[in-house]
């Protein structure tokens, strides 16, 4: 979900927003993930938290063994795999070895297309 603004959000919205927010700021410092810490991190940033998101936040994140889980490393994420780099130079001279190159079968005759002989009698 992409926020653009906080007034185009409704009620639920801002409150997981809220609790997402905090649980970050309160898990990446090292301490305990609760609900109290929850809801105090969202009082001192200006907003409300209400009791039943900052336990369901605080829970989810007790169970899953931290908020490391749900963060990204410095770095991670976007862009595919870009392959193995290096070590692979004996594979890789073997592979160009095993590559033959395949000749064009020759399919002796002038038919073209369209069904026309060599004389150019097709309809086109």
């Amino acid at each position: 979900m992409v926020v653009s603004s906080l007034a185009d959000l409704t009620d639920a919205q801002k409150q997981e927003l809220v609790a997402s927010l905090s649980a970050i700021v309160v898990g990446t410092s090292g301490a305990d993930v609760t609900a109290d810490s929850l809801t105090a991190v969202a009082t001192a940033s200006g907003n409300s938290l209400s009791g039943a998101w900052a336990s369901v936040f605080a829970q989810v994140v007790g169970k899953s063994g931290g908020i490391e889980k749900f963060c990204l490393a410095p770095g991670g994420g976007g862009g595919g795999g870009g392959g193995g780099g290096g070590g692979g130079g004996e594979a890789a001279a073997e592979e160009a070895v095993e590559e033959v190159e395949e000749e064009e079968a020759d399919m002796g005759g002038g038919i073209d297309m369209f069904g026309g002989g060599d004389a150019g009698g097709g309809d086109y």
